[in-house]
């Protein structure tokens, strides 16, 4: 029996500086997750990858993560995800200079 599809957005990695991105839905690339489109329809969430897969010249990696309402957006459901909102961890630059 099939898995019932959850929640995704489309995450990648920006391709000039590595950053973790999300797309929105208003067709940008975000750093901020709670900006990502929180993809419900999973025909309407594998035309957004493929829509992103296709955007060799802006990132790369381009998946499809799981994530959940949440009050100010789309939250992380799974550690690798959280770790990711937060950004390089060998030292301070991108996200957590924000921090």
């Amino acid at each position: 029996m099939p898995r019932e599809f959850t929640p995704k957005v489309v995450t990648a990695n920006h391709l000039l500086d590595g950053d973790v991105v999300y797309l929105t839905a208003d067709e940008r690339w975000s750093r901020r997750h709670e900006e990502a489109e929180l993809l419900t329809d999973e025909a309407h969430a594998t035309i957004r990858l493929l829509d992103a897969q296709r955007q060799v010249d802006t990132v790369v990696g381009a998946y499809l993560a799981d994530a959940r309402p949440g009050p100010r957006g789309p939250e992380p459901t799974h550690f690798r995800e959280v770790f990711r909102t937060r950004g390089p961890s060998n030292y301070a630059h991108g996200k957590q200079v924000e921090l």
